[in-house]
C-alpha cells in the first residue's frame, strides 16, 4: 500500500515498487485508515509530506495490525523530508526504514527488497 496526499507521489512510487513484484494499492492518508480496517498488507510506503506529519493517524492502526498478526507484517517505509539514524526511528513505532526524499528508484527498490526479504526469511 502507498499513502500520501499527493497523487503524483502515489504513482510515482508505486511505480518503484512493482519492480519488487508487489502490486500496489494506492491511497491519501484518509482512505488508506478505512481499508487498513479491512485488510492487512504486506508492506506500506507512507509519504510524510513536508513535515513527515501527512500519515500520522494510520500510526496507531499499523501498530495493531502487528500485534494482532504477531509478526512485523506490515513492513512500514517513511518517505522522509530528512535523513533519519536509527534513534530517529527507535521513536517511531511502526517505522521499519525512512528514506530521504527527494525519492528515486536507486534510494528507494532496495529498502523495499530488504524489507521484503526479511519478511520471507
Amino acid at each position: 500500500m502507498v499513502v500520501g496526499k499527493s497523487q503524483i507521489n502515489r504513482i510515482v512510487v508505486s511505480k518503484i515498487v512493482e519492480k519488487s513484484g508487489l502490486r500496489p494499492i494506492s491511497e491519501d492518508p484518509e482512505t488508506a485508515l478505512r481499508t487498513l480496517q479491512t485488510m492487512v498488507p504486506g508492506t506500506v510506503v507512507l509519504d510524510g509530506g513536508v513535515d513527515n506529519t501527512d500519515c500520522e493517524a494510520l500510526m496507531g492502526q499499523l501498530v495493531t495490525l502487528r500485534r494482532l498478526s504477531g509478526t512485523e507484517a506490515p513492513c512500514v517505509i517513511l518517505l522522509s523530508t530528512r535523513i533519519m539514524d536509527a534513534d530517529d526511528l527507535s521513536a517511531l513505532t511502526a517505522i521499519d526504514a525512512a528514506v530521504a526524499k527527494p525519492i528515486t528508484p536507486e534510494l528507494l527498490q532496495p529498502v523495499v527488497d530488504r524489507l521484503l526479504d526479511r519478511l520471507r526469511g
